[in-house]
C-alpha cells in the first residue's frame, strides 16, 4: 500500500496498466454539485483489489478501497 500512496500523492492522474479512469455509468461521481472522473488503481497488477478515486484540484479523495474485483466492473 506504500507504492499505491506514493502513486497518488505523486501522479494519481497517469494512465498506466494499473491506473486508469473507470468507464461507462462508473466514469463519473458527483459531489457537493460538482462532477469528477473516477479512476481505478490497482496496487499491484495481478492482484484484485481496487481503489476507486478522483481528484479535485491537487486533493486526491479515495472513494472505495476494494479488497477484491469489485462486481461493478466485471
Amino acid at each position: 500500500m506504500s507504492e499505491t500512496w506514493d502513486f497518488l500523492t505523486r501522479t494519481p492522474l497517469q494512465t498506466t496498466a494499473t491506473n486508469y479512469p473507470l468507464e461507462g455509468s462508473l466514469a463519473v461521481i458527483t459531489r457537493g454539485g460538482q462532477t469528477f472522473q473516477r479512476w481505478q488503481h490497482k496496487p499491484t497488477p495481478k492482484g484484485s483489489a481496487r481503489v476507486w478515486f478522483y481528484v479535485d484540484g491537487g486533493t486526491v479523495y479515495l472513494e472505495q478501497v476494494h479488497t477484491a474485483h469489485p462486481n461493478e466492473t466485471r
